[in-house]
């Protein structure tokens, strides 16, 4: 058995370590917009539901291992406090890893990755139309970890209104895994 101190090991091995034995992982594809109206599209496998009353979901973003700095998404929750969390299936996969390219602030990841925005109904961030589940949320809190390379962010997410697809659903009107085919 390998034991390892957590100190004692690059943030890049311990990276590897961690993603490659916390899975699966779900993918949240994380609408934003920020306050001049600017909209952002980006994955995040950081992400989980953690309550159900109130129904909480977090991702977090984490800052940039190379040079620190922090990425658009949270960027824009810091200014505007509202997301949507899209659910990705295996058929959005590719559209959405075009989406995951650092793109210039400003830049509209929908349109880079052909993704169609929707109107919300609780929140000014557009929904993923190719979304089999859109998760309106307003956020509660952004928690940051330390501020150094690779630490995360946790954006603490209220689900306000929620849209599902009715193609994924089963007999008895529950979400069907099969039918979902998340990644």
């Amino acid at each position: 058995m390998i034991e390892i101190d957590v100190n004692s090991i690059s943030s890049d091995k311990l990276y590897k370590y961690l993603t490659t034995s916390v899975a699966p992982r779900p993918i949240a594809l994380v609408s934003t917009i920020d306050k001049d109206g600017n909209v952002n599209l980006s994955p995040f496998s950081y992400f989980n539901l953690f309550s159900v009353n109130p129904p909480i979901m977090i991702f977090s973003p984490s800052r940039r291992g190379r040079d620190n700095t922090t990425k658009h998404t949270l960027d824009n929750v810091k200014e505007v406090a509202e997301v949507v969390l899209n659910a990705v299936s295996y058929s959005m996969v590719h559209q959405m890893s075009l989406s995951s390219t650092e793109y210039e602030k400003g830049v509209n990841e929908f349109e880079k990755s052909g993704f169609t925005p929707i109107e919300s109904i609780k929140v000014k961030p557009p929904r993923v139309k190719e979304s089999p589940v859109q998760f309106e949320c307003k956020v509660r809190e952004v928690i940051e970890i330390s501020g150094k390379p690779g630490s995360g962010n946790l954006v603490v997410c209220e689900i306000l209104y929620i849209h599902i697809d009715e193609n994924i659903l089963s007999e008895k009107g529950d979400i069907d895994p099969n039918k979902i085919d998340l990644i």
